[in-house]
């Protein structure tokens, strides 16, 4: 039988640099990482998670943050484009390059 579902999550981890503030992100190790650990900035480049599909290629602004109990801090980003909302999964206890958690607290408050 065929398989007609589409996988959801696609691992991509490569290094990056950050399109905001310019700065070297190196992979998480264990997921895709999507956004600056430093400014917590993104670009619009998946469709679903890792996958690098989207053509918009915009920066995408994080706007707030929510505190969920099991996934810990989610970060909303808005594109500075087209206008789309994604919600990411914050990597604030990485052990490596942590999400910035003073950025983080900040977007709780709806600070930016």
């Amino acid at each position: 039988m065929e398989n007609l579902e589409k996988k959801l999550f696609t691992k991509n981890d490569a290094s990056f640099i950050c399109a905001h503030c310019g700065k070297e992100v190196k992979p998480l190790g264990y997921s895709s990482r999507n956004h600056c650990p430093f400014c917590l900035w993104s670009l619009h480049v998946d469709n679903n998670p890792g996958d690098r599909e989207n053509t918009c290629r915009a920066p995408m602004e994080p706007i707030f943050a929510e505190v969920d109990a099991k996934k810990g801090f989610v970060i909303v980003h808005k594109c500075t484009k087209c206008g789309e909302i994604k919600r990411n999964r914050a990597a604030h206890e990485a052990s490596v390059q942590p999400d910035n958690r003073m950025l983080l607290i900040k977007l709780t408050a709806g600070q930016r």
